[in-house]
């Protein structure tokens, strides 16, 4: 079994169709344990066994400004790399 990792992200998001927006995402990904998506905080936090690039470059795809993020607490680049 591969290594579960738990990423975290920090995502601009101003109303509820922006974080349905990251939900949706999230939800159709496979290979995601679990994920939870906060309007409030503008927080994101996935569980996986994916790599990082992986689920940051779906995230990407919402058009959502990506702020910030950590893999299993170390800060990670946000860049795109295409």
């Amino acid at each position: 079994m591969a290594d579960t990792h738990t990423y975290e992200f920090d995502i601009t998001m101003t109303c509820g169709g922006c974080s349905g927006a990251i939900d949706r995402v999230l939800k159709k990904l496979d290979g995601v344990e679990s994920y939870d998506v906060d309007l409030k905080n503008q927080h994101a936090t996935v569980v996986t066994a994916l790599p990082y690039e992986v689920v940051l470059g779906k995230l990407a795809k919402t058009g959502k400004k990506i702020n910030a993020a950590t893999a299993d607490g170390v800060a990670q680049s946000v860049e795109i790399v295409v």
